[in-house]
C-alpha cells in the first residue's frame, strides 16, 4: 500500500500544457468519463445480463480495455470520493451520502483541479455528491463548467425544490437555471455543448458526465421503461429504462465525438458508482451482495477505457484488482500532465497493466486493497469491509475466500488458511491505524466566505443520531419526531454581524412554515418525492438557533415564511442548530437555512 501524510495538499503550482495544446493534440488527449449511479456489474448485456439490452455499451465493451477486477466504495458518494482524490474515501472525510459526511475535505485534490491546472477545459455534468455548500462544489474544485442537481439525487433535500427527473431546475455553475427534458438527456446535452465550444477554443477538455439515473426513485420515460415493466414490474422495469436511456446517450456522444473529430484523440471511460440497487433480482454475474455489501456485488463494478489514439481500441482484459483510487494517477500519466506537488496517492496508476505490458517492479498478484461501507458518524474498525487481492477477499475481518475458485463467496475457507487471514488482518490493521487520526478533521460548510454569501444549508448535512430528512418527501411529509434533529458544522470565515433564515420550505417554494401543500405532479415510474403530501404544522411560532455559544430565539407569525435572527459571529469552527418550537413545547428542525454575513 502506498500511504501519504494527512497533509495532503496545501499550495499547488502545476507547469502548464503548452499553449500550442489543443483539442487535437495527440501528446494530451481529451477525456469523457461517464459514471452512472447504483448500476452494478451485471447491469449490461455484454456482462451477461439477459434481459436488458444495452447495445451501445457493448459496442464500445467490445472496442475496449475493460478492467475485470476493479473495485470501488459500496455506496456513491465515498466512491466519487475516491474517485476524483485518488485517496482512500476514509481519508478524504467522505464515508457516508449523508450526515455531513458527504463533503469531500477543501485539502483533497481532484481530477478537475489537476487537469484544469494542467492547461484543461474540465466541465462536470449531473450527480456530484461531494459538498453543496463552498468550499465543497464542483465549480470550487477546479470544474470550469457545471451543471449539476443538488445533494445525491434529484429531488433530494438539496436538490432544486420540486425536481423529479424531467423539466426540473439544476445549477449552472452556481444559478439555477429551468430546463427541458429528462435529467440524463439533459446532462449529456450539455457536455456535447461544453465540448464542441472547447474544440471551436482549440482547446483540450475532460468532461466528467455522472448520471443520477438509475439511482432511485425509478423514473424513465416511458420508451425506454415499458419494454421491461410488463414482465419486471414498474421497479425494476424503470431501473432497466433508465438504463437504456443512458446506453443510447453514449452511442449519441461516440457518434457526436466521431462527427466532430475528436474520437480518436479521446480517452472514453465508462463504470459505476457500487454495486447494484435493483438489478440483483435478474442477473448478479454470479457475485454475491449488492449496493451496500462488503461482498463483491457491492462494490465490483465495470471499467471500460476506450482511446484509438493511445492504441486501446480493442478488447483486452485487465484481470490484476485494481480500485477507484487508481483512476486519477492513471489518467496523469496517460495525458501526460504534472502530478500535484506534495501529493501522494493511495492509488497507482495501472496504465502498465491497461498497455498489456505489467510494470516488472509492482508485485500485482500480491496487491491489497480495502474497501468498505461505513454510513455512520464516525467509522468504525472492520466495519462492513473487505480486504482484497487478485485471489483473496476477507469480509469483515473474520471470512475468507478465494475469489477464483468461489466468485459467488459462498465456502468460507478461513479456517483452512489461518496465514493468509492474519495476512490481511494485518494489513488493514496499519491501514485502519494510518488512516484513524484523519477521522478527527470533520469538514465544515463556509459561512461569510464571498464565494457562497448567503450560504443555504439543508438537513441532508445535519450531523443526527437519528433520521436525516434527505428527500423532498421527508421536507413534505414534516418529519417531527424527537430525533429527527441535528446540527451542521460550519466555519464562520470572517467575523462580522450574521442573519440566519430559517425556513421549513426553500427560498423557491415560497412557502410558509406552518402551511402544507398539494402533492405535486406525477411522473412516469414509481412514486415521486413531491408527490408526497406536504403537511401542515400549524402551530409554530418560535424559532431557536444554538451557534458559538449563544443561544438566539425569535417569535414569528402565522402566516410568516421564514424566522430572521440576527447575531454576531466570531470566525472560527462552531456548531449550528436550528429548530421551530410551537406553545405546548414540540419542536421540528428547520430543515432549511440561509446565512449571510451583512456587515463588520
Amino acid at each position: 500500500m502506498k500511504t501519504c501524510s494527512i497533509a495532503l495538499l496545501v499550495a499547488v503550482c502545476l507547469t502548464m500544457l503548452s499553449p500550442t495544446a489543443s483539442a487535437e493534440d495527440p501528446n494530451h488527449p481529451n477525456v469523457v468519463i461517464v459514471i452512472t449511479d447504483d448500476q452494478g456489474y451485471g447491469d449490461l448485456s455484454c456482462l451477461g445480463n439477459p434481459v436488458l439490452k444495452t447495445p451501445c455499451i457493448d459496442d464500445l465493451y467490445r472496442e475496449s480495455v475493460r478492467m475485470l477486477d476493479y473495485h470501488v466504495a459500496p455506496t456513491c458518494s465515498p466512491t466519487r470520493a475516491a474517485f476524483q482524490s485518488g485517496h482512500w474515501t476514509n481519508r478524504t472525510g467522505v464515508w457516508h451520502t449523508i450526515m455531513g459526511r458527504s463533503m469531500l475535505r477543501e485539502n483533497e485534490p481532484t481530477i478537475g483541479q489537476v487537469f484544469r491546472d494542467a492547461g484543461y477545459a474540465t466541465g462536470m455534468f449531473g450527480k456530484w455528491h461531494l459538498g453543496d455548500n463552498y468550499p465543497y462544489r464542483p465549480e470550487d474544485r477546479g470544474y470550469t463548467e457545471v451543471l449539476r442537481h443538488g445533494g445525491g439525487g434529484v429531488g433530494q433535500t438539496p436538490d432544486y425544490w420540486d425536481n423529479a427527473y424531467f423539466d426540473g431546475s439544476y445549477w449552472h455553475n452556481k444559478t439555477p437555471v429551468p430546463v427541458k427534458g429528462y435529467c440524463t438527456d439533459v446532462f449529456f446535452d450539455y457536455a456535447k455543448k461544453f465540448i464542441k465550444t472547447q474544440k471551436e477554443a482549440d482547446k483540450p477538455f475532460l468532461a466528467y458526465i455522472a448520471t443520477n439515473a438509475p439511482h432511485g426513485p425509478q423514473h424513465a420515460p416511458e420508451a425506454y421503461a415499458n419494454p421491461y415493466v410488463d414482465a419486471h414490474g414498474v421497479s425494476l422495469g424503470h431501473f432497466y429504462g433508465m438504463i437504456a436511456n443512458i446506453d443510447e446517450n453514449v452511442g449519441q456522444l461516440r457518434r457526436f465525438l466521431k462527427d466532430e473529430g475528436l474520437y480518436e484523440n479521446t480517452i472514453f471511460i465508462y463504470t459505476t458508482d457500487n454495486g447494484t440497487a435493483s438489478g440483483e433480482k435478474v442477473f448478479n454475474a454470479n457475485m454475491r451482495g449488492k449496493k451496500g455489501s462488503p461482498y463483491d456485488g457491492g462494490h465490483r463494478v465495470p471499467f471500460f477505457l476506450h482511446w484509438p489514439g493511445g492504441g486501446m481500441n480493442q478488447p483486452f482484459d485487465v484481470e490484476p484488482i485494481s480500485h477507484a483510487v487508481d483512476v486519477l494517477p492513471t489518467l496523469i500519466e496517460l495525458c501526460g500532465i504534472p502530478a500535484p506537488k506534495g501529493v501522494m496517492f493511495d492509488g497507482r496508476s495501472v496504465v502498465s497493466l491497461l498497455r498489456g505490458q505489467p510494470d516488472p517492479d509492482v508485485n500485482w498478484e500480491q496487491r491489497i486493497l480495502v474497501t468498505d461501507s461505513q454510513r455512520v458518524k464516525d467509522p468504525i474498525m472492520w466495519k462492513d469491509c473487505s480486504v482484497m487481492t487478485s485471489k483473496w477477499r476477507l469480509i469483515n475481518g473474520k471470512e475468507l475466500y478465494d475469489i477464483k475458485s468461489d466468485p459467488g463467496q459462498k465456502s468460507d475457507v478461513s479456517s483452512a488458511y489461518p496465514a493468509e487471514v492474519r495476512r490481511l488482518r494485518d494489513f488493514y490493521q496499519g491501514w485502519w491505524e494510518e488512516l484513524e487520526p484523519s477521522f478527527r478533521q470533520d469538514t465544515a460548510i463556509f459561512l461569510g466566505d464571498p464565494h457562497d454569501n448567503p450560504a443555504r444549508l439543508t438537513s441532508h448535512d445535519w450531523i443526527t443520531t437519528g433520521s436525516t430528512p434527505w428527500n423532498q418527501a421527508h421536507i413534505r411529509k414534516g418529519l417531527d419526531a424527537p430525533e429527527v434533529t441535528g446540527f451542521w458544522n460550519v466555519s464562520v470565515q470572517q467575523a462580522g454581524k450574521y442573519e440566519i433564515r430559517l425556513r421549513r420550505w426553500p427560498r423557491e417554494a415560497n412557502v410558509a412554515i406552518n402551511a402544507g401543500l398539494t402533492p405535486g405532479d406525477p411522473v412516469p415510474g414509481v412514486t415521486a418525492f413531491r408527490m408526497a403530501p406536504g403537511r401542515a404544522f400549524g402551530t409554530l411560532d418560535k424559532a431557536t438557533v444554538e451557534i458559538a455559544g449563544k443561544t438566539l430565539t425569535a417569535a414569528f407569525d402565522a402566516d410568516a415564511v421564514e424566522a430572521v435572527l440576527t447575531t454576531e459571529l466570531p470566525a472560527g469552527k462552531t456548531k449550528l442548530a436550528a429548530k421551530f418550537g410551537s406553545p405546548d413545547g414540540s419542536s421540528v428542525g428547520a430543515y432549511y437555512a440561509y446565512i449571510e454575513r451583512i456587515g463588520d
